[in-house]
């Protein structure tokens, strides 16, 4: 169960929907990835677009980990939650001059560049800043995720990186560049993966384009292979913590590197999507000629996954009971047929007022929430709290 008779009786006074963390559970994740990879000398650096609350970054700061941004306010962010300026990168296929500036004056450890074009305008805003810019360049692996096709990003047709055709190219703007410094390679080839062959075959990809730019006498310093690691959205509980142990070690053994290249990740979704669970309340039962509902006071708005990935996450009662089970459509309040959390859903009989919570929603959930609909902003409640 998700929360204790004590921590349930707590909730029955707190208004919903809001979404839950769990600080203990994210601080055992975070240690479990901190440990498999210092062992192997590896860097990682949270991502920020998995979730920004302050409770949760101050912690993941505090672990040591660098910050993986993708917007310069989520750079800003970064500084503002204590992330030291060198273990900040900054990705993004569409980086605007401005976010490119605040980058620049706050001295970030990279950016990962995805064009040659995007190349040329920081070698000229950093020129105008009289500073110079380190930069790992963003290579398109054509590596299959094997993934939903919307967070797919390594495979030819994709909108990332540069293509391989033109890193002749890049790599002669990259020499011409007055203001620019190469320091390494970067890959991220999808999210949600849990079949680690997939990285297995990304390993074999950078030691193709690493040896590629060492032969024409480039020095890469840094191999940043991205994130994707997946969680386990069926069993929350039985495997609340990814196996960060066998992910490191694909890359210890199959990727090939010197011994003054470091290896830089970027994990968003394993370190906090567990530890968070969207708490929402029975507004209507209602139940049709084939059809039962439970009509929440949550929907797209809170959580906006299952609508536009028709992801599963596991719905359950936050009480338990003994009734018998019916097989419901969870759906939100949301003027959208696509408002809905899961069909054919096996519960308790419910009623009006019974807390439901949907988990593993600490990642991509409380960050994509929206006033649609003009609702209220999301709230949330900590377990240091109950």
């Amino acid at each position: 169960m998700l929360f204790n008779k004590d921590q349930q009786d707590k909730l029955r006074g707190v208004q919903t929907p809001f979404y839950y963390y769990d600080l203990n559970l994210l601080d055992a994740t975070l240690e479990s990835a901190k440990s498999a990879a210092d062992k192997r000398g590896f860097h990682v650096h949270y991502a920020l677009k998995a979730n920004f609350n302050d409770r949760l970054l101050e912690r993941i700061q505090a672990k040591g980990f660098g910050a993986d941004c993708v917007s310069g306010n989520e750079v800003q962010k970064a500084v503002d939650t204590g992330f030291p300026a060198d273990k900040i990168t900054f990705a993004g296929v569409g980086k605007s001059d401005v976010e490119i500036k605040t980058a620049l004056r706050h001295g970030i450890f990279a950016f990962n560049v995805e064009s040659i074009q995007e190349m040329e305008v920081i070698d000229e805003l950093a020129g105008e800043l009289g500073v110079r810019a380190n930069v790992s360049l963003r290579i398109n692996p054509n590596v299959d995720a094997n993934t939903h096709h919307y967070i797919t990003t390594g495979l030819d047709e994709n909108k990332f990186g540069v293509p391989t055709s033109e890193l002749e190219r890049a790599a002669s703007v990259i020499r011409d560049s007055k203001n620019v410094d190469l320091i390494g390679l970067h890959f991220h080839v999808g999210s949600q993966i849990t079949d680690l062959n997939v990285f297995k075959s990304l390993c074999v990809k950078v030691n193709e384009w690493k040896s590629w730019f060492e032969e024409r006498g480039t020095l890469i310093r840094v191999l940043n292979v991205g994130g994707g690691l997946g969680v386990d959205y069926l069993h929350p509980d039985e495997h609340a913590i990814p196996d960060f142990e066998a992910y490191f070690d694909i890359f210890d053994r199959f990727l090939e590197r010197g011994p003054q290249q470091e290896v830089h990740f970027e994990l968003g979704r394993a370190l906090v999507a567990q530890s968070g669970s969207l708490i929402s309340k029975v507004l209507y039962t209602k139940s049709g000629v084939k059809k039962h509902f439970l009509i929440l006071d949550a929907g797209m708005t809170e959580l906006m996954r299952p609508a536009l990935y028709q992801a599963y996450h596991k719905i359950e009662r936050v009480t338990q009971s003994d009734n018998k089970i019916i097989n419901y459509d969870v759906v939100g309040p949301i003027c959208e047929s696509s408002d809905c959390f899961g069909k054919e859903v096996p519960l308790p009989e419910s009623a009006r007022g019974d807390l439901i919570a949907v988990r593993t929603a600490g990642a991509y959930g409380e960050v994509m929430a929206s006033r649609y609909n003009l609702r209220n902003e999301i709230r949330y409640i900590y377990s240091d709290s109950l």
